[in-house]
């Protein structure tokens, strides 16, 4: 076994080790709550643990900013399909627009003040765009430290840039999986098999994104940005902006079909454009794209 798949079951082992304590917790409490906090940063815990173990630095990790463009993609790629999605929702009467859910989930901002809507929705979209992405930028650091940072390169040295955005995905979505089970974090009024067959779907596509721009800017960053805004857009954003009837929890949040269908075509669009990464991540026998040149820095991997 080579010394890269050596560090990469260490990590797996650290990850998975500490995530149970975790994944006891959520399912005693039957929801995410604080525990989320401890849990996503189990990846950067691994990640940190393991380099040390391993090269006794943490450099490699890819910790530069990065070009902004790659960072401004990691915040426009989830707001658009989010607009896609919710946008379709909300025109069809899937699901209709409205500012209750939102005010249900201000509730400890406002403390039952009355608020007319127009200056509600300003608030409330401040502090989501504020503090919510402020916090979930550091959270969303927890876990792609381990995942971009650390998993992502090791397994671009030993796999095609396929090969490794499949298996980073299956085992993101296996991270996952117990607190779908145990826990809140579903769609309520849909089956939960098709939950997470939309979820599995989605993660295995948004990976491809995810991968690329880590490998595409040498840097985890654009992939914190990406994962943070998500999380905003579609958590504290559309979902509670979005009043629900029978069909609408079968199409939005992460559990739905469209995020299903957005991950299928935002993977596909990735993928193909694998052949602007680095050699060593390209499926060179597979894509009818050359490697193409670019910036010093913006085409290679620090190892």
């Amino acid at each position: 076994m080579s010394t890269h798949r050596k560090k990469i079951l260490v990590f797996l082992v650290l990850v998975f080790g500490f995530s149970a304590i975790f994944y006891v917790l959520i399912a005693q409490a039957g929801t995410l709550g604080a525990y989320s906090f401890g849990l996503m940063f189990c990846p950067a815990a691994a990640a940190v643990i393991t380099q040390l173990i391993f090269q006794r630095n943490l450099r490699g990790m890819g910790w530069k900013l990065g070009k902004p463009r790659y960072l401004l993609a990691g915040i426009g790629l989830p707001l658009l399909y989010c607009v896609v999605v919710y946008g379709i929702t909300w025109l069809t009467g899937l699901g209709q627009i409205s500012v209750e859910g939102a005010k249900t989930a201000a509730a400890p901002f406002t403390q039952g003040r009355s608020i007319p809507p127009q200056m509600f929705i300003f608030i409330y979209l401040a502090i989501v765009l504020v503090i919510g992405s402020i916090q979930s930028l550091f959270t969303a650091f927890g876990e792609e430290l381990g995942w971009r940072g650390f998993l992502v390169p090791e397994l671009a040295k030993e796999f095609s840039f396929t090969q490794l955005t499949l298996i980073s995905g299956v085992i993101w979505v296996v991270y996952h999986l117990p607190v779908i089970l145990t826990s809140n974090y579903k769609n309520a009024g849909a089956p939960i098999w098709f939950g997470l067959i939309c979820f599995s779907i989605g993660v295995m596509g948004l990976s491809f994104a995810f991968n690329w721009l880590r490998l595409k800017s040498g840097s985890f960053w654009p992939a914190v940005f990406l994962h943070a805004f998500h999380n905003v857009f579609i958590q504290a954003v559309f979902t509670p902006f979005t009043a629900q009837n029978a069909l609408t929890p079968y199409i939005i949040d992460e559990f739905g079909i469209g995020m299903l269908l957005v991950g299928l075509a935002v993977g596909y669009y990735f993928w193909r454009r694998r052949g602007e990464l680095p050699s060593q991540t390209q499926d060179a026998a597979l894509s009818p794209i050359q490697p193409q040149g670019g910036q010093p820095g913006e085409t290679s991997v620090p190892l």
